[in-house]
């Protein structure tokens, strides 16, 4: 079998994700009932617009530290979205290319030619994989290391 991105994806479906007009106080209450420290952002016709993390909150009441109850319920998460934060990553993106960005980031986001997001691709999914890929691998390494040595 022939693995590509689709292989690795946690569709749409299961993924806890925001939507871009949620209040700052919906998306705090999200985050911890979910126990997540990062979450991908949507809007409402399901495009990919980027990730919110912790820190992104924690900035956002330094940079404002005179913040009401008020203004958290007024102000979305889209107002925190940083544009190179968690880039998203094309279906037919190729192993290689997925692999490098997951060194960079928890979870790669995942869209069509549309921008419309369908899922996520975990690091923890990608080590999985290769965990499992080298228990098959390294007894056969073995093996053939030691005919080497006899020979």
């Amino acid at each position: 079998m022939q693995e590509n991105v689709f292989f690795f994806l946690t569709m749409k479906k299961d993924v806890i994700f925001f939507y871009d007009h949620l209040s700052l106080e919906e998306g705090l209450r999200l985050m911890r009932k979910h126990g997540f420290t990062a979450m991908p952002v949507i809007n409402t016709h399901g495009e990919y617009v980027g990730t919110i993390n912790e820190g992104d909150f924690l900035w956002y009441f330094i940079d404002h530290p005179d913040t009401s109850y008020e203004e958290l319920r007024d102000t979305p998460i889209k107002d925190l979205i940083r544009n190179d934060f968690t880039p998203p990553m094309m279906i037919d993106a190729t192993l290689d290319e997925l692999f490098a960005q997951s060194l960079k980031q928890n979870f790669v986001p995942i869209v069509d030619d549309r921008n419309i997001f369908i899922g996520i691709v975990t690091r923890s999914n990608i080590l999985k994989y290769l965990m499992k890929t080298q228990k098959k691998v390294l007894p056969l390494l073995k093996q053939d290391l030691q005919e080497e040595s006899t020979n």
